[in-house]
């Protein structure tokens, strides 16, 4: 639809300082009659835009101006701000408050009914890192940096494309040189972040946010038999439906998990109040390793 599409060319001109008529059509999937058309009929509505020749000429919104509010119903506006809040959680710029006054003024309880703070617990290092990523992908620059993983650290050369936020957690999207592959790397994890000068040529990324099951492919089938105090837990990682009360009250938690450390280690974070049953290999492993703990403390003790 005409407005629909009017409405989009005006949150493409609030985001972006100027953009080319070409670009707007491509964006849009519409010829750049059309959108010459749009532009027009966008200033007889009293939105000045400006228009410049030339090669860094394009289609830019004036200074100063803020969206009529006819042009968005209170549910779009608490929906934009939302998302607008949401980012300005982590990008430490005010660029994102500046937008939002850009919208119109309003009186909705709508607004405030949603808050999502995508910021973490290493708030202080994310927003200039995030910045820095985010310019990186933009100019197609190569970034440097030290990954730590679960196998050790080592130095990887990527090829940035998107920085991607799930899992609780932020990551840089891109092609790892090293590896020959696409890669999520895990922004707290990345160490000597380093901006090189030397640019690369565009590659088509795959989805950037694929099944948890891609990611996390399940191997281990296990049983755990918990306490009923740690029944919260459960419900909160994993759900109310994720586990059955036995007789006695305990609780019987069934799942397949990513890989055997993955398993002990979140076993050994409920210390007594959970047994491993399943599988029979691993039970003995953690005997085994509680063993080793309790001589450690005694040896201390002594």
């Amino acid at each position: 639809m005409a407005v629909d599409r009017l409405i989009g060319i005006l949150a493409i001109l609030l985001r972006e300082e100027r953009i080319t008529a070409a670009r707007l059509a491509e964006r849009l999937e519409v010829n750049r009659r059309t959108i010459y058309r749009d532009i027009e009929r966008l200033c007889r509505a009293g939105i000045p835009l400006r228009c410049e020749r030339g090669k860094n000429g394009g289609i830019a919104i004036m200074e100063g101006y803020a969206m009529d509010r006819t042009l968005l119903t209170d549910a779009d506006r608490g929906a934009i701000l939302a998302g607008l809040r949401s980012l300005d959680s982590v990008s430490g710029t005010g660029y994102y408050r500046r937008l939002m006054e850009k919208l119109p003024p309003s009186r909705s309880a709508a607004d405030d009914c949603v808050v999502i703070d995508l910021a973490s617990w290493y708030g202080p290092v994310l927003a200039p890192r995030l910045a820095e990523l985010k310019e990186a992908c933009a100019r197609r620059q190569v970034v440097r940096f030290i990954y730590c993983a679960p196998k050790g650290e080592d130095g990887r050369e990527v090829e940035p494309v998107r920085l991607v936020f799930r899992w609780s957690s932020w990551y840089l999207q891109g092609w790892c040189r090293e590896r020959r592959d696409w890669r999520l790397f895990k922004l707290n994890r990345m160490l000597r972040v380093e901006v090189l000068e030397e640019t690369f040529a565009p590659r088509t990324a795959p989805d950037p946010v694929p099944p948890a099951e891609q990611v996390y492919p399940g191997r281990l089938e296990a049983a755990v038999r918990l306490d009923p105090a740690v029944r919260w837990r459960l419900v909160d990682e994993y759900g109310a439906d994720s586990f059955t009360q036995e007789a006695d009250g305990r609780l019987l938690f069934r799942r397949t998990f990513h890989s055997r450390e993955d398993l002990l280690r979140w076993v050994l974070s409920f210390q007594d109040q959970a047994e491993l049953l399943e599988p029979t290999a691993l039970r003995e492993e953690m005997g085994r390793l509680a063993k080793k703990i309790w001589e450690k403390y005694e040896k201390h003790d002594r």
